[in-house]
C-alpha cells in the first residue's frame, strides 16, 4: 500500500509541475493583456467574460468525462482570476469591515486573498472611498432574503456617482469555533446578538444555552476575542475563525439554512453586454393618484421583466418617496435605453445577474 501511496504521488507531483509551468504561462500573457489595459485604463474586473470562462470550461469538463462540475471549476478560477487581476493592475477593495465579516468573505470570493483591502466602519464610508477615488471598488451588502434590504446602501446609491457592476449572492453561514474539542469546557460564548440569536437550537442541542453569554460588536470581534480566551467559544464565520486561528468545529450552525444576502460590487465604469444581464434605477414620480402604475404600464410596453421595486422616502418636508427598481436587461439593449431616456430615471449600472 504505501509503495502505491508514493507512486501516486510522484505522479501528483509531476502534474503539478505541469500545472505551474502553464499558470506561469497564462500569467506571463496576463500581464502582457495588463499592460494593454493600463494603456487606456480599461477596468481589469470583468465579471461577464470570468462567467463566460467558467460556463465554456464546465462545458468542456462535461464533454470530456471530467470529474471537475461547475461549482469545482468556479472555485478554482475564480481565485486564479482574482491572481491574475492583481497582476494586471494591483487595485484597492473597499469593504463594509471590519476584517473577518461576512462582506469580507464576499469581498474575497471574487478579488482573492491577496486584494488590497480596506475596511471600513460603515456603508455609507465605502461610497464615498468609491466616489472620491479611494478604492477602485467597494462591496457592500444590499439585501437579505430574511431581513430585507439595506436602507443606507439604497440611500448611498442615490446620494453618490457610482455605478454597480457586478452583484454576488452568498448563502450566510454561522460557524461554532473553540480551541475546546469537549462542549462541556467551554465556559463563555462570544458573538453578535443577531447571530446567537439565530443560532439557539445549535446551543440548546449542544447544551450551550446556559453557557456565559457576551455579545460583541461584530462576529470578527467574536473571533478575535475566542482566540484569546481558551476556554470559550465563538459564533463568527468561516473566514473569521480562519483569520484568528481558532480551530472550527461547526461550520453551518445557524437555525434556518436558507439565510442568503445579496452583496453589490461598486466602482466607476459601464459593464459589457453579458446576454444575461440586471438594470437597476431609481426612479420618481409624481405625487398623484396613479403614477407609479402609469410607470409600471411602460415596462410591460417595453416586455422588461421586473425583478425588484422598493420604495424609500425621500427624507425631507415632504411624505414623498423614489423607487429603486431592478430588472432584466442591459442599459445597451434598445427597449431599456428608451425607457431609461423617457422617464425621470437615474441609472445605477447594468451588470451581469448572479442573484
Amino acid at each position: 500500500m504505501e509503495k502505491k501511496l508514493q507512486e501516486l504521488r510522484k505522479e501528483i507531483d509531476s502534474i503539478d509541475n505541469e500545472i505551474l509551468k502553464l499558470l506561469n504561462k497564462r500569467m506571463e500573457i496576463v500581464k502582457k493583456v495588463g499592460e494593454l489595459k493600463n494603456t487606456s485604463n480599461s477596468p481589469v474586473y470583468r465579471p461577464e467574460r470570468e462567467k463566460e470562462i467558467i460556463k465554456r470550461l464546465s462545458e468542456l469538463s462535461k464533454k470530456e468525462g471530467g470529474i471537475l462540475g461547475y461549482e469545482e471549476i468556479e472555485a478554482i478560477f475564480l481565485e486564479i482570476f482574482a491572481i491574475s487581476r492583481t497582476l494586471e493592475r494591483k487595485e484597492r477593495i473597499a469593504f463594509l469591515g471590519p476584517i473577518g465579516t461576512y462582506t469580507h468573505q464576499a469581498a474575497e470570493s471574487r478579488f482573492g486573498a491577496n486584494a488590497k483591502y480596506l475596511p471600513l466602519l460603515n456603508i455609507e464610508a465605502v461610497f464615498k472611498a468609491i466616489a472620491n477615488k479611494e478604492a477602485k471598488y467597494g462591496v457592500v451588502p444590499i439585501e437579505n432574503n430574511t431581513e430585507g434590504v439595506v436602507g443606507v446602501t439604497l440611500d448611498s446609491l442615490k446620494k453618490y456617482d457610482v455605478k454597480i457592476v457586478s452583484e454576488i449572492c452568498m448563502d450566510i453561514h454561522h460557524s461554532f469555533a473553540s480551541y475546546q474539542d469537549d462542549l462541556k469546557n467551554i465556559k463563555r460564548i462570544y458573538s453578535h446578538p443577531q447571530g446567537y440569536n439565530q443560532c439557539l437550537n445549535f446551543l440548546e442541542t449542544h447544551g450551550l444555552l446556559d453557557v456565559e453569554f457576551i455579545p460583541t460588536e461584530s462576529t470578527a470581534k467574536a473571533a478575535q476575542m475566542a482566540a484569546e480566551d481558551q476556554e470559550s467559544g465563538a459564533i463568527c464565520s468561516k473566514i473569521a475563525a480562519k483569520l484568528y486561528n481558532v480551530p472550527l468545529l461547526f461550520e453551518k450552525i445557524e437555525d434556518n439554512l436558507a439565510n442568503r444576502t445579496r452583496f453589490i460590487i461598486i466602482s466607476d465604469f459601464k459593464t459589457q453586454k453579458s446576454g444575461n444581464d440586471k438594470t437597476s434605477v431609481i426612479a420618481k414620480t409624481s405625487h398623484k393618484s396613479g403614477a407609479l402604475f402609469e410607470l409600471l404600464k411602460k415596462f410591460k410596453e417595453k416586455e422588461i421583466n421586473l425583478l425588484k421595486i422598493e420604495s424609500r422616502p425621500n427624507k425631507d418636508d415632504t411624505f414623498n418617496t423614489w423607487f429603486y427598481i431592478d430588472f432584466e436587461g442591459h442599459i445597451d439593449d434598445e427597449n431599456v435605453k428608451e425607457i431609461i431616456d423617457s422617464e425621470d430615471m437615474l441609472w445605477l449600472g447594468s451588470y451581469l445577474r448572479d442573484c
